[in-house]
């Protein structure tokens, strides 16, 4: 399936992408009395333009579900529009209810047809630059940005004149404690064993983490969510195009750096950011207004 297909089944999907969508809006309502309970640090949400015509560029962590479910369910509470999330372009090589389950939850194989194609409906979107790439965490390298010279997100949205939202999240990152660093023994082993299997990201090196105490089961964190100021991608009269697309790139990246480490220095400070039950009521709250 091509990837403007994979588009189409979003803005006008099949009797079965509607089907697995309507049992996932029943399930949305459970998860949102879970995340009441659980308390999300949430704030920025009166950043987001009213009609929903706006680029998300959001930071991978090493959850990763974390992002994809929490940014599009309180965009979703909030102005009520539906995120296309852009999807890694190997997911486009599955078929049948693969393709399926991508559509049905918003997601659209990453790609400047499939982007232009969102915008020209003037579809929310949220992309992660950093790609799987971010997703894989060494020791040192939480909630680092990896874009490296990745800029396509900016000259979409700056051809089309698209405002971009950064968006943060800050938790992921912690359920696991990395062990190894990039350079590392293990680092150079494990990249070894992948590289001989076919496919998987470029980056194939794996830390070695830790969950509860030894084990993998995840260690209970807050999750901290903010949404920046609308950048506007409306290029000046007297700019080269290529000279304001980078332009908009570094201050996206810049933004969102800002949040990030926003979001951690109110996290360091606050009781609740392990779910600890009895720090409920001293949870950190935002301060909006």
């Amino acid at each position: 399936m091509s990837d403007l297909a994979v588009a189409a089944a979003v803005l006008d999907p099949s009797p079965r992408v509607r089907r697995i969508r309507q049992a996932w809006t029943v399930a949305d309502g459970t998860m949102r009395s879970a995340l009441d309970i659980a308390r999300p640090y949430v704030t920025g949400l009166d950043n987001l333009p009213a009609d929903g015509r706006f680029l998300l560029v959001g930071n991978h962590t090493a959850t990763s579900l974390a992002e994809v479910f929490l940014i599009p369910h309180y965009v979703r509470r909030a102005i009520g529009a539906e995120v296309r999330v852009l999807a890694d372009r190997a997911f486009g090589m599955h078929k049948g209810p693969m393709t399926d389950l991508i559509a049905a939850f918003g997601g659209v194989v990453g790609s400047p047809e499939s982007v232009r194609d969102l915008m020209d409906h003037d579809e929310t979107i949220l992309v992660f630059p950093g790609g799987g790439q971010e997703i894989t965490k060494f020791k040192g390298e939480e909630y680092i940005l990896r874009w490296k010279q990745r800029e396509g997100f900016a000259r979409e949205a700056v051809a089309r004149d698209y405002p971009i939202v950064p968006v943060g999240l800050v938790g992921g990152d912690d359920v696991y404690q990395s062990l190894t660093t990039r350079d590392s023994l293990w680092a150079k082993m494990t990249h070894a064993v992948h590289s001989v299997v076919p496919g998987g990201p470029p980056d194939k090196a794996m830390p070695l983490v830790r969950g509860v105490g030894p084990t993998l089961i995840p260690r209970p964190q807050r999750m901290y969510l903010a949404f920046g100021e609308p950048i506007s991608t409306t290029k000046p009269a007297d700019t080269e195009s290529a000279e304001w697309v980078t332009s908009v790139r570094n201050e996206t990246k810049a933004a969102l750096e800002k949040l990030l480490d926003d979001l951690q220095a109110i996290r360091a400070d606050d009781p609740y950011r392990q779910l600890n039950p009895l720090a409920w009521r001293r949870a950190a709250q935002p301060q909006e207004g």
